[in-house]
C-alpha cells in the first residue's frame, strides 16, 4: 500500500503508530477529547471547499449527523489506539472513499477532489489544534515541549491520509502560522451555518429530546466547544462569546474534565481506547 509505513515488527504493530508513551495517547484518552472534537468540526466548517465536501458527501449529514460523528470518532480512535494493521485498514477505507468524490464549490468556483492534500491538511490541523488547545485549557498537564511533541507525532496521521509530510506543521508555532496564513481564505458559507446548527442543536427523536437528558447534556458540550473556538472564528460565526468569557469557558471545561475523571475508566473511554490500553498492558506483562 503506497504512502503507508511498512516493515514494522510484531511489537510495533501491537503498539500502534503512537504507543502508550506518546503524548497522543495522553490527549486522545483525556475526557476533553469529546469537546475538542466538536471544536474541530466547527473550525473545519469555515473552509468553504472542505465544508462543501462534507455537505455533499457525508451521507445525509443534514438529516442524521450522528453516524458521521460516530464514524469520525471511531476513525481517530482506531488510528490512535488500534494496531498498525487496524489503523492501516481504517485509512485505506477512508482513502478509497475519498478518491471517488469531487465537485465544484459554488462560492469560490473551485473544482476539487475530496482527497486534495490542502483540504486534508485543513481538516488535520483543525483536529490537532482543537484537541491540543482544549486538553491544555481543561487542565491536562502538558509542557510546551510536550505540546510540540504532540503536533510532531500527529504528522504521522496526516501522512497516512495522504498529506505530504513537508506540508504538515510539526510544532505548536507551526500550527499558529498555518492558521494565520489560512484566515483570508475562510468564510461562513450557508453550508457552514447549517453545520453549526447541526452540531449545536442536532436532530433527536422526540422521546430522546424530552424523556432523557441527552439534549441538555449535548447542548452544554456544544456550547462549550463554541466558546473555546479562537476569537477570530467566533467573530466569523457572529458568536463573540456566547455570554462566556474566556476565563469562564476554561473554568467550565476544567469542571467538566474533573467530573468525567471521577467516572470509571470504562465509562469514559470508548471500547477501542480501552482495548488499546489492555492490549499494550498484556504485551508488556508477557
Amino acid at each position: 500500500m503506497t504512502d503507508l509505513p511498512s516493515g514494522w515488527t510484531p511489537e510495533d504493530d501491537l503498539a500502534g503508530f503512537f504507543g502508550p508513551d506518546s503524548v497522543t495517547w495522553r490527549i486522545h484518552s483525556d475526557p476533553t477529547f469529546s469537546v475538542g472534537g466538536l471544536r474541530a468540526l466547527l473550525l473545519q466548517a469555515l473552509h468553504p471547499v472542505a465544508m462543501d465536501g462534507v455537505a455533499r458527501f457525508s451521507g445525509g449529514f443534514r438529516e442524521e449527523p450522528w453516524p458521521r460523528l460516530i464514524r469520525t470518532a471511531t476513525y481517530v480512535d482506531t488510528l490512535t489506539f488500534g494496531t498498525r494493521t487496524e489503523a492501516e485498514q481504517a485509512v485505506a477505507r477512508v482513502r478509497g472513499i475519498h478518491r471517488r468524490l469531487g465537485a465544484t464549490e459554488e462560492t469560490t468556483g473551485r473544482t476539487y477532489r475530496v482527497d486534495d492534500p490542502d483540504l486534508l491538511l485543513w481538516v488535520h490541523c483543525c483536529e490537532v489544534d482543537s484537541l491540543l488547545q482544549v486538553a491544555r485549557r481543561g487542565g491536562l498537564p502538558l509542557t510546551d515541549d510536550e505540546a510540540d511533541r504532540y503536533v510532531a507525532e500527529q504528522v504521522t496521521s496526516a501522512t497516512l491520509i495522504g498529506v505530504p509530510a513537508d506540508d504538515v506543521p510539526d510544532s505548536a508555532a507551526g500550527l499558529v502560522a498555518y492558521f494565520e496564513a489560512m484566515r483570508p481564505s475562510l468564510a461562513v458559507t450557508p453550508a457552514a451555518r447549517d453545520a453549526y446548527r447541526l452540531i449545536v442543536l442536532p436532530p433527536m427523536p422526540t422521546w430522546v429530546r424530552y424523556l432523557t437528558p441527552a439534549q441538555p447534556a449535548w447542548g452544554g458540550l456544544a456550547t462549550l466547544a463554541v466558546a473555546l473556538l479562537p476569537q477570530w472564528a467566533r467573530r466569523m460565526f457572529s458568536l463573540p462569546g456566547l455570554g462566556l468569557t474566556d476565563a469562564a469557558a476554561t473554568a467550565a471545561l476544567k469542571a467538566f474534565r474533573q467530573t468525567m475523571l471521577r467516572l470509571p475508566q470504562r465509562a469514559r473511554r470508548s471500547p477501542i481506547v480501552w482495548a488499546g490500553f489492555e492490549r499494550v498492558a498484556t504485551g508488556q506483562a508477557a
